[in-house]
């Protein structure tokens, strides 16, 4: 046989033995541990409050306003273009996007321990032996110059006869879809962060308005009370009073000076710069609301809610993690070969006869480990318990947000009606009782507290106006939107 036939043999013979390492484990392996299964969940038919028919529409007449973009959602411009430049530039979803990719190197790393590993590499040396040290080779001659080289290839490759890293590679998988899930939820959160601070904000900006035109309204009733004061028609107490007024509201303004620029701070965090002022677009009380919020079906939510998508993928991974706990109790088999050629001449290095190889198979099988085998596969048993639970509160908690927000939303728009109704009689109460008094028909005392009605009235408004824009921000991410 020539030298290149023992070689090419050689070669036959390690592969061979992987072949029938391939074949074997194609034939006897298998996955231990449960295989999952999404678990029996009683959702109701209706979210309870979706049924007032001035709040909901049926949920076959369209689809929720979970599955709308943001964009069709919140109208204003300006605060578009906010939630876009959020959406870009927040550390938040920054951080949360690197945690997908780290998520997606860790299925690398796992998955890896299902191939071989092969490795491959090769020397050459090479002595100088001093005239004292030199032998006699068998032909008679002397020599002092010794060299060699050679390559060797090596592959070790544990079967996965029981699935032990094949459910490592799913949990692994099933980790890296939570990631992705929280980066979706992340957005989410984001954009009702921002939607709420913005409202509140321009809510501010209503109570700077109000309390600057109720300034003005009190000036002019101060120098009323004054001219009647100075023409013995009126007394100092009425002026007093009239300052009283001016004075309260003056001392409101530094407050509302300070929430607004916490307000803007805040919202520029979620931007992504340092604190800066910020745009202003639609008055508070002139966002759209609509007066219809089809719900859909509370069974979608288990798909459109990214916070019970990531609950259910910590779920698969627990799961999965059971397999890997129960793999433990069985023998791990390994295949080792290594090959190749050496020679004291480099230029025979590839001669058929200077090739060698070696194959061999190992099993372990753990006997005795003081109980952490068993321990183990317990403690996973207990963990895919526990984060079951999880998912089942994390529906619930769904549930219970679009009930809160169903009523939030009714019952804010409900109090921002009669606070309209109010503030407009309160103004006409302002109105009267200036009539009446300067007519002489009336004290100062009926004017201070028809005026100090009015100033509240107005500031309630504002803030059910907040209030109610709030809720459809709430409503709108309880029932799953935000997030694509």
């Amino acid at each position: 046989m020539s030298k290149s036939n023992k070689l090419d043999e050689s070669l036959r013979v390690a592969g061979r033995v992987i072949l029938y390492g391939i074949l074997a484990l194609l034939v006897v392996g298998c996955e231990v541990g449960p295989n999952y299964q999404r678990p029996a969940i009683n959702v109701p038919q209706s979210y309870r409050g979706a049924m007032a028919p001035e709040i909901a529409a049926s949920p076959t007449q369209a689809a929720s306003i979970g599955e709308q973009n943001w964009k069709s959602i919140f109208t204003d411009p300006v605060l578009q273009s906010l939630i876009a430049e959020a959406l870009a530039n927040n550390l938040d979803l920054r951080i949360a996007a690197q945690r997908v990719l780290e998520a997606q190197a860790q299925v690398g790393i796992v998955r890896s321990q299902q191939l071989p590993s092969v490795s491959a590499g090769g020397g050459y040396t090479a002595l100088q032996l001093p005239s004292g040290l030199a032998y006699q080779n068998t032909n008679g001659t002397s020599t002092d110059f010794v060299n060699g080289g050679g390559f060797n290839a090596s592959a070790v490759w544990n079967l996965d006869f029981w699935g032990l890293y094949r459910r490592q590679t799913e949990a692994a998988r099933a980790e890296l879809l939570e990631s992705e899930w929280a980066q979706r939820a992340t957005r989410a959160s984001l954009i009702e962060q921002l939607a709420t601070a913005y409202f509140q904000l321009r809510s501010l900006d209503a109570q700077w308005e109000i309390t600057k035109n109720t300034i003005k309204a009190r000036q002019d009733s101060l120098k009323l009370t004054q001219s009647l004061e100075n023409y013995g028609a009126g007394s100092r107490a009425d002026t007093r009073q009239a300052e009283e007024l001016l004075y309260t509201a003056q001392a409101d303004l530094p407050e509302i000076r300070r929430q607004i620029a916490a307000q803007e701070n805040a919202i520029s965090i979620l931007l992504g710069h340092p604190p800066q002022e910020i745009d202003r677009g639609l008055k508070i009380e002139d966002e759209p609301h609509p007066v219809q919020i089809p719900t859909g079906l509370p069974s979608e939510l288990l798909e459109r809610r990214p916070d019970i998508q990531q609950a259910e993928a910590a779920l698969i991974a627990a799961n999965a993690r059971i397999g890997v706990a129960k793999a433990q109790f069985f023998p791990q088999i390994s295949l080792t070969s290594v090959g190749g050629s050496a020679s004291n001449q480099l230029q025979s290095i590839f001669d058929g006869k200077n090739a060698y190889w070696y194959a061999a198979a190992s099993l372990s099988q753990p006997i005795f480990a003081g109980g952490r085998i068993r321990n183990n596969y317990r403690l996973s048993q207990a963990e895919q318990q526990e984060t079951l639970t999880s998912y089942q509160k994390a529906i619930l908690n769904a549930l219970k947000d679009v009930s809160d927000s169903l009523t939030a939303y009714q019952e804010t728009r409900n109090r921002r009606d009669e606070q309209t109704r109010a503030v407009a009689s309160a103004a006409d109460a302002v109105r009267l009782a200036r009539l009446r008094y300067a007519g002489g028909n009336t004290s100062y005392i009926e004017v201070l507290a028809t005026d100090t009605d009015l100033y509240d009235a107005q500031l309630k408004l504002a803030d059910a106006q907040s209030q109610e824009a709030a809720s459809l921000v709430q409503l709108y991410a309880a029932l799953g939107g935000g997030w694509r």
